[in-house]
């Protein structure tokens, strides 16, 4: 065995003689971590619903897997990434269990969070169907911080869990609930913030994927990635709602509702309406056109069907609803099929 030779006044002189050299000539002698981009945020984690599976029956997939139960897991998981990065986590909920809307929010809002993130899973009538939304709140021209994230958490999500070869929806929760938006993301209006639904649990291949750890870390990484872009650099600013535009209601299915049989139709009937405004049957196409958006309104084609509405409503010289429309599309829709077939990534047009 070799004995380790012991330091002796002669060699801690010359130890001390070369730290000096070091320090004269300007080597730093500090061994220094860098400085993570999360090590002053505060950051919520909402992971969605909670306690449900007596009264929501339609957020369980075909073999019984239950939104409530991935997104926790998922939520946990990136908890635990956050913090080993210096990030101070707020979580509103640690168990299967039920929190008010109102005081998720609030969590995010007492504690002057940088970011809010609630984290979702999405279901709907056609079992094909699984892709990424990512929803801000309100209009895209004032909530600009909150589309900027949904950019990031898009692209992250597809590069992680798609490996780039998914279609892909960035829309604002008016789409879904166009009255007022959802609740979490009214009420922490100001904060950056966003519902992730990384993809369809009603999908029997991607609700065994999302039964396993492995899979759950894909997501957690990818929601980790775009909160590092997204912290890494300067983001635009969170204006006043409804300050630019208001915009009405357009009636749609929602939560439950988006089960019906009806709803299996939604990409047929645009594609039908879409074939329809072409041969310029302008009635048939707009009745379409109008089904497949309020059967699957934050689907990526939905934004492209009210902008084929618009142009009907024009053409017809509906001047004033053929505006309001097509704001509508610009206000709501930030990334769809349009941006899919062009070759757009989610976060193409901001960097």
């Amino acid at each position: 065995m070799r004995l380790r030779r012991p330091l002796t006044i002669k060699r801690v002189s010359c130890i001390f003689i070369l730290i000096f050299y070091l320090s004269a000539c300007g080597v730093s002698t500090e061994t220094k971590s860098p400085v993570s981009v999360f090590s002053d945020k505060v950051i919520c984690l909402d992971p969605g619903h909670g306690g449900t599976a007596a009264t929501d029956s339609y957020r369980a997939g075909p073999a019984g897997e239950r939104e409530e139960w991935i997104n926790l897991r998922v939520a946990l998981l990136l908890r635990d990434t956050l913090e080993a990065r210096g990030a101070m986590v707020l979580m509103t909920r640690t168990a299967d269990v039920t929190v008010p809307l109102e005081e998720r929010a609030r969590l995010a809002v007492d504690n002057k969070a940088d970011v809010f993130l609630s984290i979702h899973h999405n279901a709907t009538a056609d079992s094909s169907v699984n892709f990424p939304i990512i929803y801000y709140h309100a209009n895209a021209s004032e909530n600009q911080a909150s589309v900027w994230l949904a950019r990031q958490v898009g692209k992250h999500l597809l590069e992680n869990m798609y490996g780039n070869d998914s279609l892909l929806s960035i829309v604002s929760d008016h789409t879904i609930f166009p009255k007022a938006g959802t609740s979490v993301l009214r009420h922490t209006y100001g904060i950056p913030g966003v519902i992730g639904e990384a993809s369809f649990f009603t999908n029997p291949a991607e609700e065994q994927r999302l039964k396993e750890k492995s899979y759950n870390q894909q997501e957690a990484q990818a929601y980790l990635e775009a909160l590092q872009a997204f912290f890494s650099q300067p983001h635009p600013p969170v204006k006043e709602k409804y300050s630019r535009v208001q915009i009405p209601p357009f009636a749609v299915l929602q939560e439950a509702e988006r089960m019906r049989p009806e709803a299996l139709l939604w990409l047929e009937d645009y594609e039908k309406g879409h074939a329809l405004f072409t041969r310029h049957l302008l009635d048939s196409a707009y009745r379409l056109l109008t089904r497949s958006a309020r059967h699957f309104p934050d689907s990526y084609v939905a934004g492209e069907a009210h902008r084929l509405r618009a142009e009907i409503l024009k053409q017809k010289d509906s001047t004033a609803l053929a505006a309001t429309t097509f704001l509508r599309v610009t206000e709501y829709y930030v990334h769809g099929i349009k941006d899919t077939a062009q070759g757009k990534t989610a976060s193409q047009d901001h960097e």
